[in-house]
């Protein structure tokens, strides 16, 4: 079989057994975890930018003598930190093997480049748990904001599978970062509509009810509604079940999604830099 034919071809190759998936997975997480944790940019994205959102958000509510908890906008600013750690992360990721001529190998190797990609989204979602940390603390010592929370064990729960879905949906939209090369423009065109849609810092009731479809379909939407009801009380159990359903949507989606993305750029010759 000529090259070309290889390339052109299904992309079936042999690769390691699958008891040795959650060992390049896990592996994955944990080198993307620290080499996200070192990167300034990204810091930056995870303990500043929520803290800015945060304080515009809590200072107008005091300001306005509005009903709501501040805790509300502390979880909200959080989730979104989480959320530009993932889209940045993963198109900075990409976009930094490519440059660098790592992208091929990766994609070449035998084990499943999806296993790879998931770890890099996973990475960059737990490193994304900053935000929530910095703006929780920083609603309870600048805003006085209480930080008593009505399910403790649910809110865990609801912190683990949020981050999880947040990676799941990372490795839906990375598949198009592996296609193209300008990844980085694709990530800053999601950032904002996505935290904007979903009620982050803006309920959707203030929404137009065309968005609400939208904002179903997307996990921070139901994460962030888990959150806040175990934080502040409510039923947590619903939307917590919910974002475990999508993140599972997610999963299916972007383990096709990454093989049909992997064979068009094999064809076409688009994982190299030049």
């Amino acid at each position: 079989m000529s090259i070309a034919q290889e390339l052109a071809g299904p992309v079936f190759r042999r690769g390691p057994s699958a008891l040795f998936w959650p060992r390049t997975l896990i592996t994955g997480w944990f080198f993307q975890l620290k080499m996200q944790a070192q990167s300034g940019f990204m810091v930056l994205t995870a303990l500043v930018q929520p803290l800015i959102f945060a304080s515009i958000a809590m200072t107008d509510q005091q300001a306005g003598n509005r009903t709501l908890p501040l805790l509300y906008f502390a979880l909200g600013a959080g989730i979104m930190g989480i959320w530009s750690t993932v889209v940045f992360g993963c198109g900075g990721v990409i976009s930094w093997q490519r440059h660098q001529g790592m992208l091929e190998p990766l994609v070449m190797a035998p084990s499943p480049f999806v296993l790879v990609l998931l770890g890099v989204t996973l990475g960059t979602a737990t490193v994304g748990l900053y935000s929530m940390g910095a703006t929780l603390l920083w609603g309870w010592l600048v805003f006085g904001a209480h930080m008593h929370f009505a399910a403790p064990l649910l809110f865990v729960a609801a912190v683990v599978v949020t981050v999880v879905s947040l990676g799941l949906l990372g490795l839906v939209l990375g598949s198009s970062f592996v296609l193209y090369r300008n990844s980085n423009a694709i990530s800053n065109m999601l950032e904002y509509p996505v935290w904007l849609i979903t009620g982050l810092l803006v309920p959707l009731s203030l929404l137009p009810g065309w968005t609400h479809p939208l904002a179903y379909l997307l996990a921070p939407t139901w994460g962030v509604q888990a959150l806040r009801a175990a934080a502040i009380g409510g039923d947590s159990a619903k939307p917590l079940m919910w974002c475990a359903v999508v993140s599972v949507a997610y999963l299916l989606l972007g383990v096709w999604l990454v093989r049909v993305v992997e064979r068009r750029a094999r064809q076409h010759a688009t994982l190299n830099f030049q």
